[in-house]
């Protein structure tokens, strides 16, 4: 695939931030979350048979970029600049937003084969980049008539739900409905205030591209619901029968786990191991915060493999069965309680600490980390700008290795999966039977 990029804008916000709200303070949980980019792309078929096919595309730039100008008004800090003291200098700078062409590859190229790595090209910056500005748009064209928009928010203010949000609420503008837009709130540095961050590099787990290699599986949602059912018959002996069942990603992630493991050749026992889960923790302040809260609200759940299945040989520690009951156990200890003591000074203070250290030890590679995170059941579909749903949502290629990033896919009967490894750990991974069992004979 190759994207051509033929004009370039900077998007204003179509009102001036008023002088009180001119810097915009980054919280704690801010401060530590990685400097690269959360990348989207949304991709709609402008002249199907389900949709209008007298769409121009000068028409349809000209509405995105009037509603952009718009929601930037209301999400204010991304039209800004980062500054070197974790504060936005909210100047009304604006937002790049580029338009390129996508030569000799047709829209419905890439959604019948997306490759991720090809994906980035229809991104308005490399992902791996230190995130200097807050967000960037791309629009994309194919030769069809259909388009793809690459929107690409800084980790650094934002988690994926709020880009989520902030993308809903655009096109939500877009379509002539804006008094329908819940306005962002803007209050995570006085929930999480900052820290003195010495000590602290949030760049080190960002490495270059070619140590390792992003593929994109889905899995079947009835195989998934099969081996989550295993998962469930293995461990009901473990608790009483009133034991909470397990979820899709509790089962999906100890399975994963397990196939890495055979992969690889870990020695768990021998190995500094563990296993990260970021958690959206907007539902458990108490009271629970709206989805509208803007900002990095999550907290990473841990969970360590040695510690489980010490005494299982066998088929129950080859899958790591009572894994997934631990993984379990581990999320819902993420309460009230956690989201109240990451708000004082001690806890925090703890918690940092304990990041510090495991960025430091896995940089010089003394230890092996898989992370997981899941935007199952987010709004990921409910971007229409006009032209109806789109026709696919996707990440990227990744900027981490070592990571499983699961998203619905849009008839809801499967779970895509972006998962990224070293290339020797992917040619083993990819092909373990066990693995391949578990997906979708085709992409859909």
């Amino acid at each position: 695939m190759k994207v051509e990029v033929f004009a370039k804008e900077t998007i204003k916000p179509s009102s001036p931030t008023p002088d009180n709200l001119r810097h915009y303070q980054l919280s704690f949980l801010d401060q530590i979350s990685p400097r690269a980019y959360s990348p989207f792309l949304y991709y709609y078929a402008l002249n199907n048979s389900e949709s209008d096919s007298n769409y121009n595309i000068v028409d349809v730039s000209d509405k995105l970029k009037k509603s952009l100008s718009k929601a930037l008004t209301l999400f204010y800090p991304l039209a800004g600049r980062f500054t070197d003291d974790f504060v936005v200098d909210c100047n009304d700078d604006g937002v790049p937003y580029f338009e390129a062409r996508v030569l000799k590859t047709q829209l419905s190229d890439v959604l019948k084969n997306p490759i991720p790595v090809e994906l980035n090209d229809l991104l308005p910056f490399p992902i791996d980049e230190f995130a200097e500005l807050p967000l960037g748009i791309q629009l994309n064209i194919f030769g069809c008539g259909g388009i793809a928009i690459g929107v690409c928010l800084s980790h650094r203010i934002a988690d994926a739900l709020s880009c989520l949000e902030f993308t809903r609420s655009w096109m939500t503008i877009a379509r002539g409905e804006e008094n329908n837009v819940v306005p962002p709130t803007f209050i995570s540095a006085s929930l999480f205030p900052p820290k003195y961050m010495d000590g602290f590099d949030p760049t080190l787990s960002l490495q270059k591209k070619n140590t390792f290699i992003t593929k994109l599986f889905v899995f079947d949602t009835r195989k998934v619901g099969a081996l989550r059912a295993k998962y469930e018959e293995k461990t009901s002996g473990e608790t009483n029968s009133k034991q909470r069942r397990l979820s899709r990603i509790e089962a999906l992630s100890a399975f994963l786990w397990s196939r890495f493991v055979a992969a690889t050749n870990l020695d768990v026992a021998r190995s500094f191991c563990t296993i990260f889960h970021p958690v959206n923790i907007r539902p458990r302040f108490d009271p629970p915060m709206p989805e509208n809260s803007f900002g990095n609200y999550y907290h990473s759940c841990v969970t360590f493999p040695s510690f489980v299945d010490t005494s299982t040989t066998g088929e129950d520690k080859e899958y790591c069965y009572g894994l997934a009951r631990k993984i379990g156990e581990e999320l819902r200890k993420i309460d009230k309680d956690v989201v109240k003591d990451l708000q004082g000074v001690e806890k925090s203070d703890e918690y940092f600490d304990s990041l510090r250290k495991g960025a430091e030890k896995f940089a010089k590679g003394e230890g092996v980390a898989l992370v997981f995170t899941s935007l199952c059941r987010f709004p990921l579909y409910e971007a229409d700008f006009g032209c109806g749903k789109p026709a696919w949502v996707s990440s990227a290629d990744r900027c981490f290795p070592n990571i499983a990033g699961f998203l619905d896919n849009k008839k809801g009967d499967g779970i895509e999966a972006y998962i990224s490894l070293n290339p020797e750990d992917m040619a083993k991974f990819e092909v373990d039977e066990e693995f391949v069992s578990l997906l979708s004979l085709h992409f859909e």
